[in-house]
């Protein structure tokens, strides 16, 4: 599963929700649910905004997280 890293980028810089919002101009409620990993979809322009804002590049943003497991179903199905 591919998840968000702005809890941690956030707490790296020293940034909250409610200052990211008025940085940004995302929207509070949208930088909530980004923060939480409640969505399932983000547009280039949002991925833009949140780069300029923690000056990072695309890539930091998200991380792949269950691995292991993926790792493991593929295993069972090669050997079905």
């Amino acid at each position: 599963m591919i998840k968000l890293n702005l809890p941690v980028l956030f707490a790296q810089r020293g940034i909250r929700v409610a200052d990211a919002d008025r940085m940004s101009n995302l929207g509070r409620a949208t930088l909530y649910r980004l923060y939480n990993n409640e969505v399932t979809r983000i547009e280039f322009d949002t991925i833009d905004k949140l780069c300029d804002l923690l000056n990072c590049a695309p890539g930091d943003l998200f991380v792949k997280e269950n691995v292991t497991e993926t790792s493991k179903l593929q295993e069972k199905t090669q050997t079905e």
